[in-house]
C-alpha cells in the first residue's frame, strides 16, 4: 500500500522547466492523427467526458471531428430539434477543439448558440442555458457541447455533450456516442461532415447568446444576495485563469457586494498557479498546494472563494480554518440549505456519491430528509435536480449544484459559482463562517477523519474489482467493528459503484480501480481518531487483495 507521494514542488509557485509548450502542443492537435487500434488513443467518455492531451494522441483534431459527428447523428435519431449551447473554457486545446467542432455542426445544419463575445464560458452557464430554454416546452429541446477537461493539467483538452436535461450526458448515451465516434475514426473520417471555420461562423444556423448577462442576472433566484450586502460583508474570489474569469466583476456590480477579483489573468500554461500534490500544474480549488495565492490572503476578507477552470468546482477559504475540505463544506451548504430554503418541499432529497463523508447521512437523518447515494459522477443526479426530486447533489471532488431558493432547478451539472456565492451568504445569515459552522455539525454530529491510498493492481485485477460483487467480500469486522453493509450498487439508484463499500458504524471503505493506471484506490473514513483510521485503511487492502488474487 502506497501513499500519494507529495513532490517537493507542491505548494510552490511553478518552476518554467514544468510549463507546457504551447505551440508544441497546439500544433500536435492538428498534426497527430489517433491510432483507432490503440486503446489509448481512441475515444472514450469517462465520468465527465473524453479527455486526454495532443501529445499522445488522446485528444486531437480527429478525436473532435468524430466525437460532434456522432453527437449530430445522436441528435438525428432522437429528434432533438433545438438549438445546441456551445462554450469552451481557457485551456489551451478548448479553442481549437470549439473551432473544429463548430465545422461539424455548421455542415450538419444544426443551430448552434455561442457566446455573445466570443468569451469563455463557464460550465454552470450552459446547463443554465439549456435549462431555460426547455423550460415549458414539450418540443425543440436543447442540449449542449461543454469544451473542458475541468481542473486537468494544461497539457489537457476535454469535450462533453449535455442532453437536453442540461447534466452531464447519461452512460447510455455517451456509450452510443463513443461507438459511432471510434466507427469514424476507424474509417479515416469518413462520412463526417465538415466546413471551414469561417464559413461555419457565417452560416445561417449560427448564433450568439448572453451566458454572461442571462446567468449572471439569474443569480439572485439562487442566492440572497440582500443578505450578504446587509452584512457588509468582504469578499475575495480567485478564477485561478478559468472561464468565469470575466463574470466575477458583473456580479459584484449588479448584486453591489463587496468582492474583489484576486487576479483576471488568463494564461495557457497557467504559469501563475502553485503547484499540486504531485508536481504537476492543476487548477483544483479544493487542493491547498494549488490554492497558496489565496490562502495568502485569508485574513484579509471575511470569506474568499474560487473555481476551476471550467468553474464547475468550488473552493472556500474562510479566517477560521483557513481553506475547508470538499467534504467539510459539502455538510455545511447541505445543513444551511435544508433549513434555511423555507420554500423547498419537504420531499426534497439530498444528493452524495459513494465516497462522500457518511457525516452527510447523519445530517440528512437529523434533518429528516431522504438520502439518495450514487456512484461516483455527477450526471447520477441531473434528473433528481431537474425534476424536483433532490434539493441539492454533491461530490466529494468540490462538484455540487442546487435549487433556486424557490425550488425550482438551477443546473444539472456542477456549478462552481453558486456553492462560492453560498460561502457569502451563510457567513452573513448565520453570524459565522463556514469554517466555523463545520466545526458546529462535526461537536454535534462526529468529526471524520478521512484518508486514500492506492496499490498496484494488474489490468486484469482492475477488471475483477470493478466487477465484485458485495456477496464475495465474507467479512465480519473492520478495525474492530461489526461490519454493517457491503455494497457493489449504490443504495439510492442501484446503479453499480465500479467497486466495493464496506460499511460500519464507525467508519467505512471504498475500493475502486483506476480508471488509466495500474492501481486501485481505497478511500477510507473514521469517526474515532487516526489509528482507527490508519488499521481500516490495512485491513482494507488485506480484504482487497485476497479478494482481487
Amino acid at each position: 500500500m502506497g501513499e500519494e507521494k507529495i513532490s517537493p514542488l507542491a505548494g510552490k509557485p511553478a518552476p518554467p522547466s514544468i510549463l507546457v509548450d504551447i505551440d508544441k502542443l497546439l500544433a500536435a492537435y492538428t498534426e497527430v492523427h489517433p491510432d483507432p487500434s490503440n486503446p489509448l488513443q481512441r475515444v472514450a467518455f469517462g465520468t465527465s467526458g473524453h479527455r486526454g492531451t495532443s501529445f499522445d494522441g488522446s485528444f486531437n483534431e480527429w478525436h473532435i471531428l468524430a466525437i460532434t459527428q456522432a453527437i449530430c447523428d445522436y441528435r438525428l435519431k432522437e429528434s432533438v430539434g433545438g438549438p445546441l449551447y456551445m462554450g469552451f473554457d481557457t485551456h489551451a486545446l478548448s479553442k481549437p477543439a470549439f473551432k473544429s467542432a463548430l465545422g461539424v455542426l455548421a455542415a450538419n445544419g444544426v443551430e448552434v448558440m455561442t457566446s455573445k463575445r466570443g468569451e469563455y464560458t463557464p460550465t454552470p452557464a450552459i446547463s443554465h442555458a439549456i435549462l431555460v430554454h426547455n423550460r415549458g416546452r414539450d418540443s425543440g429541446f436543447a442540449d449542449g457541447i461543454v469544451i473542458t477537461p475541468s481542473h486537468n493539467p494544461p497539457d489537457n483538452g476535454g469535450f462533453k455533450y449535455n442532453p437536453a436535461n442540461g447534466g452531464p450526458a447519461g452512460t447510455e448515451i455517451t456509450g452510443w456516442v463513443q461507438r459511432q465516434a471510434n466507427d469514424y475514426l476507424a474509417k479515416g473520417l469518413a462520412g463526417v461532415k465538415r466546413v471551414p471555420f469561417a464559413q461555419a461562423c457565417a452560416a445561417a444556423t449560427t448564433h450568439t447568446h448572453d451566458y454572461l448577462d442571462a446567468y449572471v442576472g439569474d443569480l439572485g433566484n439562487v442566492i440572497d444576495f440582500d443578505a450578504i450586502r446587509a452584512a457588509g460583508l468582504t469578499l475575495a474570489v480567485d478564477p485561478l485563469g478559468g472561464a468565469g474569469v470575466h463574470y466575477w466583476a458583473p456580479i459584484a456590480d449588479r448584486y453591489k457586494i463587496d468582492l474583489i477579483v484576486v487576479s483576471e489573468e488568463v494564461d495557457p500554461r497557467f504559469a501563475f498557479m502553485t503547484v499540486d500534490w504531485d508536481g504537476k500544474i492543476r487548477m483544483d480549488p479544493s487542493s491547498g498546494y494549488a490554492m497558496q495565492r489565496l490562502l495568502a490572503l485569508k485574513d484579509d476578507y471575511d470569506v474568499a472563494f474560487a473555481c476551476d477552470t471550467d468553474h464547475d468546482r468550488h473552493g472556500v477559504v474562510t479566517r477560521s480554518t483557513g481553506l475547508l475540505k470538499a467534504n467539510h463544506y459539502l455538510a455545511v451548504m447541505i445543513d444551511f440549505l435544508f433549513r434555511e430554503r423555507k420554500h423547498w418541499p419537504a420531499s426534497l432529497a439530498i444528493g452524495k456519491t459513494v465516497v462522500s463523508t457518511a457525516l452527510i447521512d447523519r445530517l440528512a437523518k437529523k434533518l429528516d430528509r431522504r438520502l439518495y447515494e450514487v456512484p461516483v459522477g455527477f450526471k447520477w443526479f441531473a434528473p433528481g435536480l431537474a425534476d424536483g426530486e433532490l434539493g441539492f447533489g454533491g461530490e466529494e471532488s468540490a462538484g455540487a449544484s442546487f435549487l433556486r431558493r424557490d425550488g425550482s432547478v438551477w443546473t444539472t451539472d456542477k456549478d462552481g459559482i453558486v456553492p462560492a456565492l453560498l460561502s457569502a451568504e451563510i457567513t452573513a445569515r448565520a453570524g459565522r463562517d463556514p469554517g466555523a459552522a463545520y466545526r458546529a455539525l462535526a461537536d454535534d454530529l462526529g468529526s471524520p477523519l478521512t484518508d486514500r491510498v492506492q496499490a498496484a493492481a494488474t489490468p486484469a485485477q482492475r477488471k475483477k474489482l470493478a466487477n465484485l460483487s458485495a456477496g464475495e467480500i465474507r467479512l465480519e469486522a473492520i478495525a474492530g467493528d461489526p461490519v454493517t453493509r457491503v455494497l457493489d450498487k449504490a443504495p439510492g439508484n442501484d446503479a453499480p459503484i465500479g467497486g466495493i463499500k464496506v460499511i460500519t458504524e464507525h467508519g467505512w471503505f471504498a475500493a475502486r480501480p483506476s480508471g488509466t493506471e495500474d492501481i486501485y484506490k481505497i478511500y477510507a473514513e473514521s469517526f474515532r481518531d487516526r489509528e482507527h483510521l490508519d488499521a481500516i485503511l490495512d485491513e482494507a487492502q488485506r480484504v482487497v487483495d485476497t479478494a482481487i488474487a
